[in-house]
């Protein structure tokens, strides 16, 4: 299975959702592919903002070695499914995708749910942290 987690800029919540994912998907014995991008490219090519960083390494992921990239059309054939993190990215990231099958890919992360950008509050990114464990462990549970 492949797996794309997507936020603005690649540099908080996707970072973490994609480490978070990765981590927990080995643990559990699944050869899944994980990536994040972003629907901006503010900071293609950038490592995760160090807080990310920071609150992933508590939890021993470490998502040090990642790089924000923008989201591509091609994702779409390449990805099995799209988690966004807020209302934005999963109206940008369906306004980009070409057909129907590739807008069916496409959900948030939480369900019904906003994972809340952590960038301007030092405080949100382990409640942030916290509410992506939570989904991706739900996730896969749903998936086995």
């Amino acid at each position: 299975m492949k797996i794309l987690m997507v936020c603005l800029g690649n540099i908080c919540r996707s970072p973490l959702a994609h480490g978070v994912m990765h981590h927990l998907a080995q643990e559990n014995g699944l050869n899944w592919e994980i990536d994040s991008a972003g629907t901006g490219n503010w900071h293609v090519g950038s490592p995760p903002d160090g807080r990310s960083i920071a609150v992933a390494q508590a939890h021993g992921i470490d998502i040090s070695k990642q790089r924000a990239r923008q989201i591509q059309v091609s994702d779409f054939d390449v990805f099995d499914h799209i988690l966004v993190m807020d209302e934005e990215n999963l109206k940008n990231v369906l306004a980009l995708a070409p057909k129907t099958v590739h807008r069916e890919k496409v959900r948030l992360l939480l369900g019904n749910e906003v994972v809340p950008d952590p960038y301007w509050d030092n405080n949100l990114f382990e409640p942030v942290f916290q509410m992506v464990e939570k989904a991706c462990v739900s996730f896969i549970h749903q998936q086995q």
